[in-house]
């Protein structure tokens, strides 16, 4: 099972998103533990992945060799993508 680490900024991101919505990224995060390549879809161009949770994405990295998931944004889907 792949272990998932927030950065900071993540973390943060987390923090500021309504209680709600911050428990279902959560929960989504923890379903993928399991299997990540069913829930992230990867990014053209990039080396990063997506995971789609209501109007909210996560940008995360999965790091196979290592079993981890590392998290790097966390926000609103209009916004998240002029961060890249």
């Amino acid at each position: 099972m792949y272990e998932v680490i927030l950065s900071t900024k993540a973390r943060k991101q987390l923090r500021k998103l309504p209680q709600a919505v911050a428990g279902r990224i959560v929960f989504a995060l923890e379903r993928a533990r399991i299997r990540p390549e069913q829930h992230f879809e990867r990014l053209v161009g990039e080396d990063l992945h997506k995971l789609r949770v209501g109007d909210y994405r996560v940008i995360a990295e999965i790091v196979h060799k290592q079993l981890h998931i590392l998290v790097f944004e966390i926000d609103h889907r209009k916004r998240i993508y002029k961060k890249l």
